[in-house]
C-alpha cells in the first residue's frame, strides 16, 4: 500500500463532492434523484464543502507549524487562528458552513483568545470533519497528535465529546495509514479511548475545561471519551450485523454530532474495506449529515488503501485536487 496521506485526503474531498447534493435530504429523495445508490456518480463539478475547506485550512496550518519547529500549542493556534478567520471571510465560504464554526470564527476575528471563541456547548462534527491532517503528517509523537487534535477543535467546538472524537478520528486515520487491520480497528479505538479517558491535555487545552462548569478537568474530558465509547459499542453491535442496504445512520446515527459522524462513517467504510467508491457511496445516500459521514468514510478508505483507492476520472475531477496532492506528496514522502 502506497501513498496513504494522498488516498485519505483525495478519498475525504471525494466524499464530500459526494455527498454535497444528498445532505439534507432523506434516502428515497436520494435515490429518486440519483438513482441506484451503488451507482451514483460524482456530480461533473465535483465541488466540495466547508468539510474539505476547513481540512485544507488545517493542514496548511500545521505545516507553516512543523516548519517552524516542534509542534506545540502556541505553534499551531497562531496559523490556525489565521486560516480559520481566512476560510470564515472568503467568499468561497457559501458551502453550508456549521453555526459552531461560524460563530467562532467571527470571534476568533475579533482578536478573542480561542478559549473564549470556543462554543464550548457544541458538539457538532465541523471539528472531527477537519482533522485527518493530524492522523497523516508524519513525526508527530502519541501526545503531539491527541493533543493538537483536541485543540484544533477547541477553536471552535469546545465541548468534550468534540474534543474526544477529534482525537479519535486522527488516532483511527493515524492506526489505518500504518497499516493497521480493519477487522480489529474497532477494538484499537476503544482501547485508546479507554486508556485517554481522564487524560486531560492541560498544555494544549489550558483552561478550557473551566468554561462548561466541570468540577475536574478529569470530570471534563471523561464525559467526551464516555460518549464516544458509548457509538463504539454501538459500532461494534452495527458492523457484526451490517445490512448494505439498511441506512447506516439507523445504526449508529445521523452524523450531525460529532462521536455519530466518526461511528456511521466508520461503519460504512468497515462494511466495504476493499471496495472504497461503494463505502462512500453508501456514505452519501445517507439520511443524515451525508457529505460529512462520506469525507469520513473515504478519509478512512484512503488512508487503508493508498493513492490508488480512487478512479483517476474523479481524482481529476474534485475541486483543490492539486492542493490535496501537494499535502499528500509532502506526507508520503
Amino acid at each position: 500500500m502506497t501513498g496513504s496521506a494522498t488516498g485519505s485526503l483525495v478519498g475525504l474531498a471525494l466524499g464530500d463532492a459526494l455527498g454535497f447534493p444528498t445532505e439534507f435530504n432523506d434516502v428515497p429523495s436520494i435515490l429518486s434523484t440519483c438513482g441506484p445508490w451503488r451507482e451514483m456518480e460524482l456530480p461533473g463539478r465535483a465541488f466540495i464543502t466547508d468539510d474539505t475547506q476547513m481540512t485544507l485550512a488545517l493542514a496548511r496550518a500545521l505545516r507553516t507549524a512543523m516548519d517552524r519547529g516542534t509542534l506545540g500549542p502556541k505553534r499551531l493556534e497562531r496559523p490556525l487562528r489565521e486560516e480559520f478567520v481566512d476560510w470564515y471571510q472568503s467568499p468561497e465560504n457559501n458551502r453550508a458552513p456549521g453555526t459552531t464554526c461560524l460563530t467562532a470564527c467571527n470571534h476568533l476575528k475579533n482578536g478573542r483568545p480561542w478559549e473564549e471563541a470556543s462554543q464550548v456547548h457544541s458538539k457538532g462534527c465541523g471539528a472531527n470533519m477537519r482533522v485527518a491532517p493530524l492522523g497523516l503528517a508524519p513525526g508527530l509523537s502519541d501526545e503531539q497528535r491527541a493533543g493538537a487534535a483536541q485543540l484544533q477543535s477547541g477553536l471552535t467546538h469546545g465541548h468534550p465529546t468534540a474534543l474526544a472524537a477529534s482525537d479519535l478520528t486522527a488516532h483511527a486515520v493515524r492506526l489505518l495509514a500504518a497499516g493497521a487491520e480493519p477487522t480489529g480497528l474497532v477494538g484499537l479505538l476503544r482501547s485508546y479511548a479507554y486508556e485517554n479517558r481522564e487524560t486531560y491535555h492541560e498544555r494544549w487545552l489550558g483552561e478550557l475545561w473551566t468554561r462548561d462548569g466541570s468540577p475536574t478537568p478529569r470530570a471534563f474530558i471523561r464525559r467526551g471519551w464516555d460518549e464516544c465509547l458509548a457509538v463504539l459499542e454501538r459500532l461494534e453491535a452495527a458492523v457484526k450485523h451490517a445490512n448494505p442496504e439498511t441506512d447506516p445512520c439507523l445504526a449508529t446515527g445521523a452524523g450531525w454530532i460529532a462521536e455519530e459522524a466518526l461511528a456511521t462513517g466508520l461503519l460504512c467504510f468497515l462494511m466495504f474495506v476493499d471496495e472504497p467508491v461503494t463505502a462512500v457511496r453508501r456514505a452519501a445516500c445517507t439520511s443524515g449529515d451525508s457529505d460529512s459521514i462520506a469525507c469520513l468514510a473515504g478519509a478512512f478508505a484512503g488512508a487503508h488503501l493508498g493513492a490508488d483507492a480512487w478512479p483517476a476520472a474523479w481524482t481529476e475531477r474534485i475541486e483543490h485536487r492539486d492542493e490535496l496532492l501537494a499535502f499528500g506528496a509532502l506526507w508520503d514522502s
